[in-house]
């Protein structure tokens, strides 16, 4: 004969144990579900980092990108000259005098070069351009080159350069950092070639310091014939 009281005490206890699994199992789900919204918070949370390490990036890209543009320097194509003045010469007819290099040209086509300071990339141009002016002597090309700077010791290393190249028709000088008044010398060129005729621009090259390259030279000498035909 089966004991009731400890059947019903089974039951109880099996009934007790389903519920106690039931909790725990609804419990378990909803600390899943806690996790889980926690998780998606924080990545939400962290978006914002993404995004400003994202933008972070793209701004860096622009700023490269703008400083590998090309800079404007000097009169552009186009713009008449901004008038007469007067360099230090170091070569030429005008050696040891402040003269207007831009006068003694007049109307005739002229290479005018910018410079910092000498170089073996510039030697090679102005090795080019005095075989040019030579060449185009019946239209009376002429070629200067105006060094902006304050440093002492470039009239010697000047000469040096036009002696080394056996220059005869392009004429060297100095002015102040700035370049002439008007001419808008750009503080970031380190070569500035200005190719103009009738005293208005055909041609312009601008090269940041190390930029020069033979490529460019050849560039130049066939940019020479907008002046000279």
């Amino acid at each position: 004969m089966v004991n009731r009281p400890n059947q019903q005490m089974a039951l109880y206890r099996l009934q007790r144990g389903k519920a106690a699994a039931s909790v725990a199992s609804a419990n378990s789900a909803e600390l899943g579900f806690v996790e889980e919204f926690h998780n998606k918070e924080m990545t939400i949370m962290k978006l914002p980092r993404f995004v400003a390490f994202g933008l972070a990036l793209v701004l860096a890209s622009v700023a490269a990108a703008e400083d590998t543009k090309s800079i404007k320097s000097g009169p552009q194509v186009g713009e008449d000259l901004a008038g007469p003045f007067h360099p230090l010469n170091i070569t030429g007819r005008q050696a040891g005098n402040k003269a207007c290099l831009y006068c003694s040209n007049g109307n005739n086509p002229v290479a005018m070069i910018f410079a910092r300071d000498t170089s073996p990339e510039l030697a090679k141009l102005l090795k080019k351009l005095d075989a040019c002016v030579e060449k185009n002597a019946d239209c009376k090309m002429g070629s200067f080159v105006v060094f902006c700077s304050d440093d002492t010791n470039l009239e010697s290393r000047a000469k040096k350069l036009a002696k080394e190249n056996d220059l005869k028709k392009v004429v060297l000088s100095i002015d102040n950092p700035a370049g002439p008044e008007g001419y808008n010398v750009h503080k970031d060129a380190d070569v500035t070639v200005v190719l103009y005729r009738d005293r208005n621009v055909k041609a312009n090259f601008t090269f940041k310091k190390g930029e020069l390259t033979e490529k460019d030279i050849e560039k130049i000498l066939e940019a020479t014939s907008k002046i000279t035909k």
